[in-house]
């Protein structure tokens, strides 16, 4: 038991809270934590909620009832997503990040936390209102962002891999067609890392056609569980139809001239599902 200035537990119960999101915590968790009143613990939570919401960082809601208590939702608002967005755009958009091929270079900007976490807060706030058990990615540039992603929606992370592993235990592995490359490829997953039915957010760094995350979807069906979103960091827009319709991307890659070396990088279709929020 804490005694602390009002002050102080306010910015203790921030960070609290902070570091749990999509969590309910009983008003009795705060009562006993600091040895106050849950009248006192409401008045924090009012100021704390004012802040969080004149200051874009997230709602907090009040559960009533004896099972109720405060959940803390992360949120991005639209100034903020297009200032990520053109932090983004400033990076990718170098000359020198174009590789041989037409690909890009994209491997330190997956190695940035604060840049990444912001994405990862920008897609849970996409993908708030879903009711979600996992959050899935491929081995391995998109895992940075898959757990940027879980750790703003409280979710466990599983990853999808190249090949089976002894460690992994029995596994299911099919074969898909690769977006990039064309070529027939293999992905796998241990029996143990996700439970039948489970509900799914799949993250992945950049999507051309679409061809691996339509493999974890076709792999996810040997799961019996359900896709309930899909978020890429980059989309290209080289290809004609995407083989998945139904996705948030934060950017999209419209050129990458390798005569010239000019790289152009747009807003993605997040931008057009929430035009409208402040």
């Amino acid at each position: 038991m804490k005694k602390l200035k009002r002050s102080a537990r306010l910015v203790e119960m921030t960070q609290y809270l902070l570091y749990r999101p999509h969590s309910l915590i009983p008003l009795t968790t705060f009562a006993e934590r600091y040895g106050s009143a849950k009248s006192s613990i409401s008045e924090d939570l009012a100021i704390i909620k004012e802040v969080f919401e004149e200051e874009g960082l997230g709602d907090l809601h009040t559960l009533a009832g004896a099972a109720g208590g405060v959940k803390f939702t992360p949120k991005v608002p639209k100034a903020a997503s297009m200032h990520i967005l053109e932090e983004i755009r400033s990076v990718l958009e170098q000359p020198d990040r174009l590789l041989p091929g037409g690909y890009l270079y994209m491997s330190d900007i997956l190695a940035q936390p604060q840049l990444i976490n912001e994405v990862g807060r920008l897609f849970a706030t996409a993908f708030a209102h879903k009711e979600l058990d996992v959050v899935m990615t491929v081995e391995t540039k998109g895992i940075p962002l898959a757990y940027a992603t879980a750790t703003f929606l409280n979710l466990p992370v599983v990853i999808v891999r190249r090949d089976n592993r002894v460690t992994e235990g029995s596994a299911v592995s099919i074969n898909y067609v690769s977006g990039s490359t064309k070529r027939i490829q293999t992905m796998t997953l241990g029996r143990r890392a996700l439970r039948e039915q489970a509900k799914v957010l799949i993250i992945d760094d950049f999507m051309r056609a679409g061809g691996t995350i339509q493999g974890m979807i076709d792999l996810l069906r040997e799961f019996k569980a359900s896709v309930e979103g899909v978020g890429v960091l980059i989309e290209s827009a080289e290809v004609d139809e995407h083989l998945i319709e139904d996705y948030i991307s934060v950017a999209k890659l419209t050129a990458a001239d390798p005569k010239t070396k000019q790289i152009s990088v747009v807003p993605g279709n997040y931008f057009d599902e929430r035009g409208t929020e402040s």
